[in-house]
């Protein structure tokens, strides 16, 4: 069955999920997002690639960070961007999802970037647009945000150069996290062959492991000579019930401190996908420490949605 975000050539239609994208696509991705490392660094921060076009933000569930970059990424490329905070606006009057989206696409527009509390809402605009519009998922639910994973797996590339005998590790709330179910798409299509998951039970999906990832409960065995940490944050707004005794008690045994850190590789990088939650995943003299990437991820974040967005421009 042809997967819905490529188009008859394989080129990429839409960007909904790493789940099911070919190593090459991802690679692509890789590469154009490196073209574009130098543009920051000009005195005129743009290129010309999406000139003309109009890219809407249909923000439905709030990210500063996620939605600023994207801007970012945008107006790099010389679109013209509308973003649309719809939590205080049409969806509060009774608009359907789709109403809305047809509303914006009778503006002419070319590109709908989407963030929505519900999995699968990406999916639902992009079966429904015209096949000139583009759409990308920027998180939906729990289930994916695949831009997040693939800003994550091109910080790992550039610091550590070759997925083939990588170690990562990933703490925390894999439970809730949409940014832990892309990467490890991202990681394992790749090619990493250690992939590990630790948390409590109470925050672990049943039957992660096959997803092709080693379970850990215990972190210090889990972080036990890896190249790469990535910690997540506590999704208590997506949390239901009493899953954690107390942020306390969960910075105890999962929280990265100096100490667990030292069980790593001496050289294993720091990674967050942000906001951090200091002194509950992650004590603050590792998140500004030598070890810690977690501002470049930012910044490698706005080149490698300008290359989505070039990408499927150009298709």
């Amino acid at each position: 069955m042809r997967n819905p975000q490529l188009n008859g050539d394989g080129s990429l239609q839409h960007l909904l999920t790493i789940e099911g994208l070919p190593r090459e696509v991802l690679v692509h991705i890789l590469d154009t997002a490196a073209s574009f490392i130098g543009v920051t660094e000009r005195e005129v921060k743009k290129v010309p690639l999406l000139r003309g076009k109009l890219v809407f933000n249909l923000f439905f569930e709030a990210s500063t960070r996620t939605r600023t970059t994207f801007e970012i990424a945008a107006k790099r490329l010389s679109a013209d961007v509308i973003n649309l905070n719809i939590t205080v606006s049409s969806s509060t009057k009774g608009e359907t999802l789709l109403d809305t989206v047809d509303n914006l696409s009778a503006m002419h527009a070319d590109m709908f970037v989407v963030r929505h509390s519900s999995s699968g809402a990406a999916h639902l605009i992009a079966n429904h647009v015209a096949s000139h519009v583009h759409v990308i998922n920027a998180g939906d639910g729990r289930h994916a945000h695949p831009t997040q994973g693939l800003l994550d797996i091109y910080t790992i590339r550039h610091y550590k150069k070759d997925f083939s005998a990588l170690s990562v590790a990933i703490v925390g709330d894999v439970l809730h996290s949409r940014v832990a179910r892309s990467l490890i798409h991202a990681l394992t299509t790749l090619g990493a062959p250690d992939v590990r998951v630790i948390g409590p039970r109470t925050l672990l999906p049943t039957g992660v492991e096959q997803l092709g990832v080693s379970v850990h409960h215990d972190m210090r065995e889990g972080l036990a000579d890896c190249d790469v940490v990535v910690m997540l944050r506590l999704q208590n707004e997506r949390m239901k019930g009493p899953l954690l005794p107390s942020a306390q008690e969960f910075f105890k045994s999962y929280g990265l401190t100096p100490q667990k850190l030292a069980l790593a590789k001496p050289d294993a990088i720091v990674m967050h996908p942000g906001p951090m939650n200091r002194g509950v995943e992650i004590d603050s003299s590792v998140a500004d420490g030598p070890h810690s990437v977690i501002l470049p991820q930012v910044t490698f974040g706005i080149a490698v949605r300008m290359a989505v967005m070039s990408i499927l421009a150009g298709n």
